[in-house]
This record gives C-alpha cells, sequence and structure tokens, in this order.
C-alpha cells in the first residue's frame, strides 16, 4: 500500500528485456535508507519487487502483464521515473490509499499554465469515467492528485509547484501517456451496487428501504 507522495524520482539506468519480460535497473536520485529485498516499491505508479541491490540503485522484475498494462513498458534507459516506498504502519498518509496495481494508461491531452501552477488535462477510456467525481482523488504515474474537473474519457487536475518539482510530472508534454489508478474505495463501491445497477443484467434500481436495508440512515 502506497500513498501516492514521491518520495523521490530516480533514473532507469538498464533495461534487460528478455522476450515480453523485463528486469528494471533504477537508481534514486535521493538514496533509500535500508531497503530489503522483497520489499515493495512504486515506480511509476506500479508496485514492483526490489531483487537485488548495488551500491544506491536496485533492480525489479516487471512482467508481461505489468509491460503490457502500464507505461513501463515504454521506458528507456535514461528515462525518470517516479518512486515510493511502501506506506508504513504509523505514518502520516498525507495522500490517499493507493495500491499500486494500476487500471489503465492516459493520455495528457493538454497543458495550461495558471499563475505558478499547471492545469493537465488527462484522456482516458471512458468506461472507467464512473469512478471519477469532482474534487476526488487519483493517482497519475503514482502522484495522488486531487481532480478539479471530470467528465466523459476526461479528468483534470492541478499541479502546484512542489508537485512538478519534485516529481516526473515537470516532463509531462502532450500525448505522453501516463498510469492512472482510480480511487479503490470508488471501485469497491462500484462492485457492491452491481446487482442493484443493471450492469450484472438484473435491474433491481436503488431504493430508500433498499438504502435503509444495508444501514444509510
Amino acid at each position: 500500500m502506497f500513498t501516492g507522495l514521491i518520495e523521490t524520482t530516480g533514473q532507469v539506468r538498464e533495461i534487460r528485456r528478455r522476450g515480453e519480460e523485463a528486469r528494471l535497473w533504477i537508481v534514486p536520485y535521493r538514496p533509500f535508507s535500508g531497503l530489503r529485498q522483497g520489499e515493495s516499491i512504486s515506480v511509476n505508479g506500479a508496485c514492483l519487487t526490489a531483487e537485488a541491490f548495488s551500491g544506491n540503485g536496485f533492480a525489479a522484475y516487471a512482467s508481461q502483464e505489468t509491460l503490457a498494462a502500464t507505461n513501463l513498458g515504454r521506458l528507456q534507459r535514461g528515462d525518470a521515473v517516479n518512486l515510493e516506498r511502501a506506506l508504513a504502519v504509523g505514518d502520516r498518509l498525507g495522500g490517499h490509499f493507493v495500491s499500486g496495481h494500476v487500471d489503465c494508461q492516459g493520455e495528457v491531452d493538454s497543458i495550461t499554465v495558471e499563475g505558478e501552477s499547471r492545469k493537465v488535462r488527462i484522456a482516458f477510456p471512458s468506461a472507467w469515467s464512473p469512478l471519477i467525481v469532482d474534487k476526488g482523488s487519483i493517482a497519475l504515474d503514482g502522484i495522488s492528485l486531487t481532480v478539479t474537473r471530470c467528465g466523459e474519457g476526461f479528468l483534470e487536475v492541478n499541479l502546484i509547484p512542489s508537485t512538478y518539482a519534485q516529481t516526473t510530472a515537470a516532463e509531462w508534454k502532450r500525448s505522453l501517456r501516463v498510469n492512472l489508478e482510480f480511487d479503490v474505495i470508488g471501485k469497491y463501491v462500484q462492485r457492491m451496487l452491481q446487482p442493484w445497477t443493471g450492469e450484472t443484467g438484473e435491474e433491481r434500481g436503488i431504493s430508500w428501504d433498499f438504502l435503509q436495508r444495508y444501514g444509510f440512515q
């Protein structure tokens, strides 16, 4: 589990591809202390397992599924990535709950400078639109951000100076692919309500009696 608060960025020093799989060698720009084998590390929002260490860097395996579902498959040697270690018990939760399981990829549609901030519009597959709400949370390349505006197949976020200074968001440009992870609470709610929304083929509807029966007062 992660928070979406990026600890540091890092550089991809080496990519060893074998078929449709790969091992990435990543060197954080700010050293991680006490890394352990098997530790989970969020790389651009995708949860990877640290397999080996040397000096400042670590190696992580990316499966065929991971490379296909995320933008890690597009990485080249020298690229920068966002890094976050797993949340420790007792840590402050300054972002939101992020699992590191990327739902889909989106595309940067536009970037508009507004004062010291940057408004970024992301286009993504419209099937995921029900999981986005105004002022809700979204993880973009592992960065916890607040949705300022959304609609069918798009969302907008506002990047403040500290965000684009400390993450790879400073390098975002139009048409760039980014990893999206939607709020896990929204996904659970959607799943729980499926039998009553007609998505399973049975139209039941949500009534006041239904809400009271399941604890809503």
